[in-house]
């Protein structure tokens, strides 16, 4: 019902939400490296000039359609293989060889930051908001490393759900306790969901380790842009971070990075701590992704009767509708707008975070 409205945002693989995407892990793209990467339908070259800020450009020469992917980075702009015009970090044409002086073209060009370990690209036309972020570490400094990489046959929005969907962790994952969230906006962007009970009475382990912490098990998530989720999950005295971001691709499936995070400990016993911590948490991400992962394979979601189990994910399909949408278009209409006159603007690179 929510899910086939075609003017909607949620589970609709012919509309893309304005937001940070994940394109590539940091340490694939050595510095003067370029990398074609397709982004939501659109293909981009992404590259590392000598500055070592990392460029993305819409992937066709404006001269006659070379992929700028099969060029060469010099500096901080990269030469087109097929004739060797040279567009710098702006997209702004600097050398035409045949005519010994540039054009007044350019091409169109995106933010991009680094984060996490990962090469973020802004999807959208204005100066881009936050990038993701853990809300309980949004001022520390931390420890990562990646994990899986994946692709799931469903939309990245429902896949996002399965994480406040509280009814399947008794039903797949047999936990013995009553999950109730609390719904947050963390700003336009990102809605956070929050653990509101201390449940697990009938469980032994539960009983065993409640002597250690004064408060309910906090379980949080909170979901950015509709395409990236933070996992905070642990008793008081420790908690593991998971952060799952998604891209759709074509056919309205998912395409997922796990990136695992802890906050960054001194010394060396501290990164030894830390390493030990990271492995944990990935066992943890793994035993709660083992249960689900079938269904995510042959689900046709369509949440036509909800209950009231079903509140956090109607309050999630509800933010996702109030996004803002990308003006490039859908798998079939793809546009790209990349010969462009010198006084349109190009974004700065390496944005702040």
């Amino acid at each position: 019902m929510l899910s086939t409205n075609p003017h909607l945002n949620f589970n609709n693989p012919t509309q893309f939400i304005e937001g940070w995407y994940w394109t590539l892990a940091s340490k694939k793209l050595k510095l003067g490296q370029v990398k074609a990467i397709t982004l939501l339908g659109r293909n981009l070259a992404i590259y590392r000039g000598v500055s070592r800020q990392v460029v993305a450009i819409d992937a066709y020469c404006p001269h006659m359609g070379a992929h700028l992917a099969e060029g060469k980075v010099e500096g901080d702009g990269i030469r087109c293989f097929f004739h060797n015009w040279k567009y710098d970090s702006r997209g702004i044409c600097v050398d035409v060889p045949s005519l010994g002086k540039p054009l007044p073209v350019c091409i169109k060009t995106w933010y991009t930051a680094e984060k996490y370990g990962m090469i973020w690209v802004w999807a959208g036309e204005e100066k881009p908001n936050s990038l993701p972020f853990v809300p309980e570490l949004e001022q520390a400094d931390c420890d990562y490393i990646l994990g899986t990489r994946f692709v799931k046959n469903c939309h990245p929005n429902v896949l996002l759900i399965n994480a406040i969907d509280a009814h399947h962790f008794n039903t797949v994952h047999n936990l013995p306790l009553e999950i109730v969230f609390d719904s947050q906006n963390l700003n336009p962007n990102a809605i956070t969901f929050s653990n509101t009970t201390r449940g697990g009475d009938d469980s032994w382990l539960i009983r065993l380790i409640r002597p250690l912490y004064r408060k309910e098990v906090t379980y949080s998530m909170c979901y950015w842009y509709g395409s990236t989720g933070t996992v905070t999950l642990g008793p008081d005295f420790l908690h593991f971070y998971i952060i799952f971001t998604l891209r759709m691709i074509e056919g309205g499936k998912t395409e997922g990075q796990t990136i695992l995070v802890t906050p960054k400990r001194p010394g060396f016993w501290g990164w030894v701590l830390n390493r030990g911590l990271l492995w944990l948490t990935q066992q943890v991400g793994n035993y709660f992704a083992k249960g689900d992962t079938q269904v995510f394979q042959t689900i046709q979601f369509d949440l036509k009767t909800p209950t009231k189990a079903d509140q956090s994910i109607l309050e999630f399909i509800q933010h996702v509708n109030h996004q803002k949408t990308l003006s490039w278009g859908t798998w079939d209409t793809v546009n790209y707008p990349n010969i462009q006159t010198l006084s349109t603007p190009s974004p700065e690179h390496g944005f702040k975070i």
